[in-house]
């Protein structure tokens, strides 16, 4: 092999030659072979004989190799070389069926069929192609030839034709009878199936002669191995060509699932294989080494097969390098995670590829902290490049990493910046769980970064990157045992509890061990409190407001709700104070649910008096000493306001929760739905009905009470949107707020709608969202 064997170059040869006058000096041998071939057209031209053309055959038989009674070797080359390709286009030209039945038994059409079988098989093979092709519509001599195509497939013919192009190293390439060969080869399914349409064989689906021609490379590639130990060179780029141009035909999933399992058997272990396999995969054109090396990387299982099978290529080759450093990192997105673990996994295989490994992870860092990058890429990719970060960072050791510390902490700082100024949760979240990992690995000396996130999905898809990380010098791997000795705490404190109880039933025992002992079951405890509840809501806002007494203030802001639900008279005398109060309310106990608490209590003040307190808020959300949550809850606490203002058939909520008075006959409203149902069950069993409906019965209609104070909810918020204030601004660097007011107007908008002023409400917020239709930010942009 010239590149697997004695290091010469990447260039393949060709068996085929066209026909060409013959010499007028040539021997007699080879006079007598142009004679006979001749005579031998003619005769099978002209004749209807059956037993001459049948001797004519055999006796043109000879000239093929493996036959009984062998011609001379130099004249089986003339033949093949001059006279090959003639006499088989005269076979195809003859083909009818009358003159297959000039001999019974199909003996005729058996020999007819053996030229092309065991003749050479580039000149059958583009003889076959040519004469499917030349075949105007459906007809005998078509469908003939495509099975007789089919038969010259599932012989192995084709591993003969690539073969022979391995082999003969002597002679003068063709190179464009070499890039016929290759077009036909890989464009095979497309032809047949243009030309036999309906009719079209099963072995001529993609889906079939691609695993076929993988496994066809797979012989050729062992011949190649067989005549290196022997000694005979060989080149293999026409394989390399055969193998690329079928990857950018879009058919790397069909040839790679048979070439890449049986070559990961092949090279584990063989040396020659490994060479073999590297030589083959270097002599692919550029124009094709993209789309191959990216199916080998979606087909190898792990680093170590891909390395394997690829040797040092990014190292010798500048597109391979391109592909595998940058196209795939950074400008597609479409690959899975092991597929990322396994390409960036081989860069850290070889001590020559780890600089490229290095300089990846400095131009993913920088990609990802990008503030541009991070308002212009789908968060897909962003989270593409997050985990391709991570890969990086488990593969590089710590010396590795002290050589460019301030580099990358450059980077990452600056992209943790940016991230954590997005208004999408996913883009700060992708910031925090990637900082945390980065900084760790990269400073382990410095302060720790820790963030508070979610643990979702996306958080444990990221961090289980890092789980399992080969440098042992990495701090990561002292977090996890900290979890243990924190889990074990409980466990003593439940055991020390439970050991006075027991004791006290059995002063007697003489037992050293506190396994026995049963706990007393507290599941139905409640906690005592020495506070109760207030009321009255101007006592729970004096104990909201002023109180030192944590259990009172805990129990005022756990009733303030009821009260308001319950008393609307007497919230409405107060309702904008309370909602001064609950807007300014900080959590000063650990109570459960603190925040749910203080946004239904202002949800059910709005909701009791909602022209005052939305303007209140609405107010406020542009005043200076707010901060960017203060203002977001007065976004969220208008929407579900409005959502609960709006909704049909609203009963008031004092009717359902309170108790009903002693006079109130309740014996009636509560008997009533049951002697009810009974009735219409009775009418509905004994009613004759043509067509059943929905006896679903369908809400109460009712007046939409927030159309009477939607302008108090919109216009406010709306009016000062593009003045900037000291501590505030919406254009600028606060447009987290600026996405949420979007969404917010939008949902007042929709809340309003078939409403008078919804006409004036859809006017002011076409022209906000036309302002912001060229606004950077995602969320904050027009196509909220």
């Amino acid at each position: 092999m010239a590149g697997a064997g004695r290091g010469g170059s990447c260039r393949g040869s060709v068996a085929f030659f066209p026909a060409s006058p013959v010499d007028s000096r040539m021997d007699p041998a080879v006079s007598a072979v142009r004679l006979t071939v001749r005579e031998a057209v003619h005769t099978l031209s002209s004749s209807e004989d059956g037993d001459r053309i049948l001797s004519t055959l055999g006796s043109l038989k000879r000239y093929l190799r493996g036959a009984e009674n062998p011609a001379l070797p130099g004249e089986q080359e003339e033949f093949a070389r001059m006279h090959f390709s003639a006499l088989l286009r005269c076979l195809v030209g003859r083909l009818s069926p009358a003159w297959l039945e000039l001999l019974p038994g199909g003996q005729l059409e058996a020999l007819w069929a053996s030229f092309f079988l065991e003749g050479p098989a580039d000149q059958a093979f583009l003889v076959l192609m040519e004469s499917i092709e030349g075949t105007a519509g459906p007809s005998f001599r078509l469908m003939k030839m495509a099975q007789l195509l089919a038969r010259f497939l599932g012989a192995g013919r084709v591993a003969a034709v690539m073969e022979g192009q391995c082999r003969q190293l002597a002679e003068p390439a063709f190179p464009l009878l070499q890039e016929t060969l290759l077009a036909k080869l890989v464009g095979l399914p497309d032809h047949l199936g243009n030309r036999l349409q309906r009719e079209n064989l099963a072995a001529f689906l993609p889906q079939n002669y691609f695993p076929l021609l993988g496994e066809e490379l797979l012989r050729v590639l062992q011949a190649v191995v067989d005549s290196l130990r022997g000694g005979w060179d060989c080149s293999i780029s026409f394989l390399s060509q055969v193998l690329g141009k079928a990857c950018v035909h879009g058919r790397q999933k069909e040839i790679l699932g048979v070439l890449v399992p049986q070559l990961m058997a092949l090279t584990q272990g063989n040396c020659l294989w490994q060479r073999v396999c590297w030589r083959l995969v270097e002599c692919v054109p550029d124009r094709a080494m993209e789309a191959l090396l990216t199916g080998l990387v979606e087909a190898t299982l792990g680093p170590e097969v891909l390395s394997r099978l690829l040797g040092n290529l990014v190292m010798k080759s500048k597109k391979a390098r391109f592909v595998m450093t940058r196209k795939i990192l950074f400008l597609q997105y479409r690959y899975s995670t092991p597929m990322l673990q396994s390409l960036l996994g081989y860069l850290a295989m070889d001590s020559q590829r780890r600089p490229l490994l290095v300089q990846a992870l400095k131009e993913l860092l920088e990609t990802w902290g990008s503030s541009s990058a991070i308002r212009h890429t789908p968060l897909p990719q962003q989270c593409y490049v997050s985990k391709a970060v991570l890969i990086c960072l488990v593969h590089l050791r710590e010396a590795e990493l002290r050589d460019s510390r301030d580099e990358l902490l450059a980077s990452l700082m600056a992209g943790v910046k940016s991230r954590l100024d997005s208004s999408l949760p996913a883009v700060r979240h992708l910031g925090m769980i990637v900082a945390e990992v980065a900084s760790a690995r990269i400073h382990p000396e410095g302060p720790p970064l820790r963030f508070q996130y979610e643990d979702d999905e996306l958080s444990r898809e990221l961090l289980a990157l890092v789980a399992t990380q080969p440098a042992a010098d990495s701090p990561l791997k002292a977090s996890p045992a900290v979890a243990p000795v924190a889990a074990e705490a409980p466990d003593r404190g439940s055991t020390e509890g439970g050991g006075v109880p027991a004791q006290a039933e059995g002063a007697g025992s003489d037992l050293d061990s506190d396994d026995d002992l049963v706990p007393y079951d507290m599941s139905g405890d409640q906690e005592l409190k020495s506070s109760k509840a207030p009321a009255y809501l101007r006592d729970c806002v004096e104990a909201l407001t002023s109180s030192e007494d944590w259990e009172r203030w805990e129990a005022a802001l756990q009733a303030v709700e009821g009260l308001i639900v319950r008393t609307p008279a007497a919230t409405r005398e107060v309702s904008v104070e309370l909602a001064k109060v609950l807007l300014h309310l900080e959590e000063k106990t650990s109570v459960v649910g603190f925040e749910g608490l203080r946004q239904r209590a202002l949800v059910a003040v709005v909701v009791t008096d909602p022209a005052p307190v939305a303007e209140y808020l609405t107010s406020q959300f542009y005043a200076i000493n707010f901060s960017l949550r203060q203002r977001m809850d007065i976004l969220d606490v208008l929407t579900l306001a409005a959502q609960e203002l709006s909704r049909p058939g609203r009963l008031p909520k004092a009717a359902q929760v309170g108790s009903p008075s002693p006079a109130s006959p309740s014996s009636s409203t509560t008997e009533a739905p049951a002697w009810r149902v009974v009735v219409e069950e009775r009418i509905r069993n004994k009613t004759r009905r043509f067509s059943q409906g929905s006896a679903r019965r369908g809400p109460d209609a009712g007046p939409n009470e927030f159309s009477l104070v939607a302008g108090w909810f919109f216009f406010p918020l709306i009016q000062h949107f593009d003045r900037p204030l000291v501590t505030f601004d919406l254009l600028g660097e606060d447009q987290l707020v600026l996405g949420r007011l979007a969404h917010t107007l939008g949902a007042l908008m929709y809340l309003a709608v078939n409403t008078t002023v919804a006409v004036p409400m859809g006017k002011a917020l076409l022209e906000f969202v036309w302002t912001l239709r060229f606004h950077g930010d995602a969320c904050g942009g027009a196509g909220l």
